[in-house]
């Protein structure tokens, strides 16, 4: 029985050297990824996405899927009385802006830019939503021209107009076309950032305190602006059969989530976000670094749906989705086969038409070509 023991002890020193060699290496991350990246990402088989899940009857899988998506979430603050007020107001070229309060729930009361055309109501009206950017000095003012503002306010919204809007307010914009604009800011930007001031490591620290609480952050933002789009349906100004979202990077995250959690929102346009884990979960890419990225994780989601499949609860809502070739965020094979799984989605319920895929030659950029079209889109649906 002892030798028998001692043959087992010794026999991986017995072993081909190709048998041996991959047990062990002196490290086991590669920016910022586990060497078993390639090994985990292959176990993501997203089981309950429709044509994988064993539910054959769409809105049997939307309500499933949608169901899923929510208790994601985790620990939501409880809801009330909007309460809103109208804290100043300023006549513009064809609709006023005002700067409210309301409570967006029990737990706290919010800034707000709310954009009212001049004429007879009701509206068509758009939820607009700041992206990321690292840019946490303004949020609600990188869609809508701010006022009553210090002046540096004012300088930082401009210039990130130029850098990332084609020196457009896309909330303004949509206001002189006639909509209804409410833009909000996200915690930890704008009037809802951190008393200290502005700090970057501050996302990785509010996320993980979130998270020992029993809550997530990505999961709040979308509450929010879920929150966002029934408070815009109270108002008698807003049509709300006629509610919108779009967004720019996060702010078309947040779009295409909010579609998928929401049929308050009847349609919605997400510029330059749209992907598939395979593609972003690389040695190389932005996502991987933590951060910025705590702002768009839903705990969990992923053993059950990919990005593309969570954006297809929204099917067969109108949708539109822009990606730029040459965006360094997000590859371009992944927005390619992020596309093709909508479409399959959108096609199968006889919906194909009303899904926009659109590849443009543009790094991570929302140009003034594109406020055109997806103007067009929400005109096609919402004015026609």
């Amino acid at each position: 029985m002892k030798h028998i023991l001692a043959f087992l002890l010794f026999l991986p020193l017995l072993l081909p050297a190709q048998e041996c060699e991959k047990k062990y290496i002196p490290y086991g991350m590669i920016r910022n990824m586990p060497l078993f990246t390639d090994q985990l990402k292959a176990t993501l088989d997203f089981p309950l996405a429709w044509g994988n899940s064993e539910i054959t009857d769409f809105p049997t899988w939307r309500e499933t899927a949608r169901h899923r998506l929510i208790a994601c979430f985790d620990n939501l603050p409880p809801v009330g009385e909007f309460a809103p007020e109208v804290l100043e107001t300023e006549q513009r070229e064809g609709y006023e802006a005002r700067k409210i309060l309301f409570n967006l729930t029990d737990w706290y009361r919010i800034p707000a830019y709310l954009l009212v055309p001049e004429g007879e109501g009701p509206f068509p009206a758009i939820i607009m939503l700041h992206d990321h950017g690292a840019k946490f000095s303004i949020g609600k003012e990188k869609m809508v021209k701010p006022f009553g503002v210090p002046r540096e306010v004012i300088v930082d919204a401009e210039e990130w107009s130029v850098r990332c809007y084609d020196s457009l307010f896309t909330g303004d914009y949509y206001a002189r076309n006639g909509y209804v604009v409410l833009a909000i800011d996200a915690l930890f930007w704008s009037e809802r950032g951190q008393k200290e001031g502005v700090d970057y490591d501050g996302q990785q620290a509010l996320a993980s305190n979130l998270m020992q609480m029993g809550m997530s952050w990505g999961g709040l933002i979308t509450f929010d602006d879920i929150q966002s789009a029934e408070f815009l349906a109270t108002l008698p100004e807003v049509d709300e059969e006629k509610i919108g979202a779009l967004g720019f990077s996060m702010g078309g995250h947040r779009a295409w989530m909010l579609s998928a959690a929401s049929d308050r929102v009847k349609a919605s346009a997400a510029l330059c976000w749209m992907n598939t884990t395979d593609s972003l979960m690389t040695f190389t890419n932005n996502q991987n670094k933590g951060g910025s990225a705590y702002s768009m994780l839903i705990p969990g989601i992923r053993k059950y749906l990919d990005y593309p499949h969570v954006a297809s609860i929204a099917c067969p809502k109108p949708a539109l989705f822009f990606n730029g070739i040459h965006d360094k965020l997000f590859p371009v094979e992944g927005a390619r086969e992020a596309f093709r799984i909508m479409e399959n989605v959108w096609e199968s319920q006889g919906a194909g038409d009303k899904l926009v895929t659109k590849l443009w030659d543009l790094p991570h950029f929302f140009s003034k070509e594109m406020h055109e079209e997806t103007l067009q889109f929400f005109n096609r649906l919402f004015k026609e």
